[in-house]
């Protein structure tokens, strides 16, 4: 049981505030649908975090290095000029996302955890602990803690405030992480 609740508070704690929270209270004011945006968080969680535990130490230099940081930071860049994209049409008459919530939830989530350093931690826990079933329920459960306030809030947002303030809010802080993890892989921040 030391592996399921130790990998729940790390993930928990390690979440917050994290990109993946942004990440969901985007797309929870881009679908405005709560449901499948959690099973794709859910699904996306539980199919990363168990390769992660199987991973174990070995994989953390792979996802640590400078080309996968550079490429991250840049993917962020990107996630900030998309975010700016206004909708055209109402709600009723925009064309719906190709995908939909639930598979552009379960494809977002799962490429943006990797290298994440809630995916880096699942990969210490199983390698520290060897029980990939209990090391992936604690840290799917540690994001689901996590995250689910997230999307209430992004949607408690959009029904608050204005969407493009929301938009441009949302960019601002994808930007910074961009930069933020570009410089990191520079080695000019710490």
């Amino acid at each position: 049981m030391e592996a399921l609740f130790t990998s729940t508070a790390v993930v928990a704690l390690a979440e917050i505030g994290d990109k993946t929270q942004l990440l969901a209270i985007l797309l929870a004011t881009r679908f405005n649908k709560p449901a499948p945006i959690i099973f794709g968080i859910l699904v996306a969680t539980l199919a990363n975090h168990a390769l992660a535990a199987l991973l174990g130490a070995s994989a953390a230099s792979f996802l640590d290095s400078a080309w996968f940081r550079y490429a991250i930071g840049l993917s962020f860049i990107a996630m900030a000029a998309w975010t700016l994209v206004p909708d055209k049409f109402d709600d009723d008459e925009a064309p719906k996302p190709r995908f939909g919530a639930f598979l552009t939830t379960l494809i977002a989530f799962f490429l943006v955890e990797m290298g994440d350093k809630t995916q880096v931690a699942t990969i210490a826990l199983g390698a520290q602990y060897h029980s990939v079933p209990l090391v992936t329920a604690g840290t799917t459960l540690g994001m689901m803690i996590a995250n689910v306030p997230a999307i209430f809030l992004g949607h408690e947002l959009l029904k608050r405030v204005n969407l493009d303030t929301v938009r441009r809010v949302a960019a601002g802080l994808f930007l910074v992480i961009g930069l933020w993890v570009l410089a990191q892989a520079a080695g000019w921040i710490g």
